[in-house]
């Protein structure tokens, strides 16, 4: 699937007889990606925004991943429960049974009640070969050992395969992508960086690029020369995190290959519409 940014849901282009213009087909190289599932639409990291963004047409949802108390890769945000369930207390401290009791969606939306906050394994187990799926190790620092646990959960169902190309993992932690990719080499990982790289030199992104296949950047550092330094160093850019349309045109124009989002809509699909 290959996706364009667009400047309004109702301004699509018409494309010349003569073929498709080079200004169309950079466009439809630009990667649809749900920041925790089409989280304008539904609440974050449940199976209704991961389905809404199937639905949608993304081309793959996005999905952070913590660990519970027992042990249970599950997919949430905050390194607490206090801002998207009706609970309080850190993540790490719950079981899966008791996290699991969670209301994850009364807080987004009366329609949502009763969402619960799904394992890795149902989220993988529901959407693979469906649509892609980016994981971000959230804070693993905080859980030793959960490379090793998302590694075992995609090797079971071997999508750590080299013709599976619908997988990334991604974290702002650098040494925890350097691990899971010496457990995944056969996997896509980035490195996400935030304000704090703005100044990120070429020597860094060469260094980067020696075990990641993306650097994943704020919207608020992307222009055309980061995303060329980027490219030059073997790497490409999925910016982050996309909650307006003219934010999506302006990463467009930098030339990014991806756009995480929260609403798949200002990144639009037009797979077949030449045809």
């Amino acid at each position: 699937m290959m996706s364009v940014v667009f400047i309004s849901l109702f301004n699509v282009p018409v494309f010349a007889a003569t073929g498709e213009t080079a200004t169309t087909q950079q466009q439809q190289k630009i990667v649809n990606v749900a920041h925790r599932g089409a989280s304008g639409h539904a609440p974050e990291n449940t199976m209704a925004a991961f389905e809404k963004a199937f639905q949608m047409k993304s081309d793959y949802i996005e999905i952070d991943v913590q660990m519970t108390r027992d042990g249970e890769v599950v997919a949430i945000h905050d390194t607490t429960v206090d801002r998207t369930t009706n609970g309080t207390g850190f993540v790490g401290d719950f079981t899966l049974e008791e996290i699991q009791q969670l209301d994850a969606g009364s807080w987004f939306d009366e329609e949502f009640a009763g969402e619960k906050i799904p394992t890795f394994e149902e989220i993988v187990d529901a959407f693979r070969g469906k649509i892609g799926i980016l994981i971000e190790l959230k804070s693993p620092e905080l859980y030793p050992g959960i490379e090793e646990k998302v590694a075992n959960i995609l090797m079971e169902r071997n999508m750590h395969l080299p013709n599976n190309n619908k997988v990334i993992i991604q974290s702002f932690n650098h040494e925890s992508v350097q691990r899971s990719k010496e457990l995944l080499p056969n996997i896509p990982h980035g490195v996400l960086a935030g304000m704090s790289w703005a100044d990120v030199t070429d020597e860094q992104l060469l260094e980067f690029a020696t075990y990641a296949d993306y650097f994943n950047p704020n919207r608020n550092m992307v222009d055309e020369e980061l995303v060329d330094r980027v490219h030059r160093s073997g790497m490409e850019v999925y910016a982050y995190t996309v909650r307006a349309q003219e934010h999506a045109d302006q990463l467009f124009e930098a030339g990014v290959d991806g756009i995480i989002t929260d609403f798949p809509e200002y990144v639009y699909d037009f797979s077949g519409l030449n045809e």
